[in-house]
């Protein structure tokens, strides 16, 4: 007898859902749009960092450098590992045990320690694209690093569980 749609179980659908591999179209833009931007962003973090902009606190040490571009490039390697495999299951395997986990880690460490100052956010814009992000101030920067701490808090304790469920839901079907 096999299931319905409705009677599967979330794991067994998540599990035929990350089997199926990704159709090339999503892998070309998963790495252009993903891998570039996430790119882009180290890129204008590394720029207020050098040109010393004011926008990084003394606060900011070797720490929390490696917390902030470890998380960004931990977002990288899971965008890269999704578009040359083209399998779902085999980068959540890195982005479960390993990238999730230290994003969870670093994000509340630099929520917590704050070593930025919002105010200086823009300065490596040209004048007519400040506006972009001229508005973020310190407190909205804390509130959407607290979400997204709790976010992946959330995430840090569910992907393993659902990766050992989609495993035993594997195995026993082999």
């Amino acid at each position: 007898m096999t299931k319905t749609k409705s009677t599967e179980n979330w794991f067994s659908r998540g599990k035929a859902e990350a089997d199926k591999g990704i159709p090339k179209n999503e892998r070309i833009a998963g790495i252009g749009f993903f891998f570039t931007g996430s790119i882009l962003i180290v890129l204008y973090l590394a720029v207020h960092q050098m040109w010393s902009t004011g926008f990084f606190t003394a606060t900011f040490g070797t720490i929390e450098m490696i917390m902030l571009y470890g998380s960004w490039i931990a977002w990288i390697i899971t965008a890269g590992l999704e578009g040359v495999l083209g399998q779902r299951l085999l980068s959540r395997l890195f982005d479960t045990f390993g990238g999730i986990i230290f994003i969870a880690v670093a994000t509340a460490w630099l929520a917590v320690v704050f070593p930025f100052e919002f105010a200086y956010f823009a300065d490596v814009l040209p004048d007519y694209l400040r506006f972009l992000v001229q508005w973020i101030s310190n407190d909205i920067a804390r509130i959407v690093m607290l979400l997204y701490t709790i976010a992946m808090g959330i995430a840090a304790v569910y992907a393993p569980i659902g990766y050992k469920f989609i495993r035993i839901q594997r195995f026993q079907r082999e």
